[in-house]
């Protein structure tokens, strides 16, 4: 087994939500695999954001390839010259208007889907949200701010009342933390 080798790469169509890219590699064994392509995003981070009152802070949103509404969590992708935790905090406080001055603890690191796309998801969790601000969202953004006890959250995943994959993550991600704390070095 070995990393394959790019023989040619050639962009099909670029965008500012992402790029796609048609390259053309060979495998250790010599063949050769013709347009394999390759999404190319920015990495995205998103959080579980819980209130003094251990609410869950959702947004809910009419997503078009999905074709319905989807509750998840905040998120967005990280922007030029932002680090993980100034994009979250950015969207978070955009999208919903929550801040906290709580350090944010970072869950975890993972690729979206290795198999065609290039990005990662950055997933972080966020303790004592107040509202502080006015949601400041984008023009194509439509979204509504809802609140859930946390402690429910699992039952609405079983539910499926929440079936997005990331907010489904990130819940599973927070869970092990609270309950485990952080690893002992």
């Amino acid at each position: 087994m070995g990393k394959w080798r790019v023989l040619n790469s050639e962009y099909t169509f670029k965008s500012p939500f992402g790029n796609l890219r048609n390259d053309t590699c060979e495998m250790p064994d010599g063949t050769v695999i013709e347009n394999y392509y390759v999404n190319e995003y920015a990495d995205w981070v998103n959080a579980i954001v819980l209130t003094e009152d251990e609410e869950i802070v959702l947004v809910e949103q009419y997503r078009h390839p999905g074709n319905d509404f989807y509750l998840e969590v905040p998120a967005g992708k990280v922007e030029e010259g932002e680090t993980y935790e100034e994009a979250i905090r950015r969207e978070i406080r955009e999208e919903t208007g929550y801040v906290s001055e709580q350090a944010l603890i970072p869950l975890g690191e993972f690729m979206v889907n290795p198999a065609t796309q290039t990005n990662n998801v950055i997933t972080f969790l966020m303790f004592d949200a107040k509202l502080t601000h006015v949601q400041e969202l984008d023009e194509t953004e439509v979204l509504e701010v809802k609140h859930f006890p946390f402690a429910g959250m699992g039952e609405m995943i079983r539910n499926k009342e929440i079936t997005q994959l990331f907010t489904v993550s990130a819940y599973h991600l927070a869970i092990d933390f609270i309950r485990n704390g952080r690893d002992e070095d």
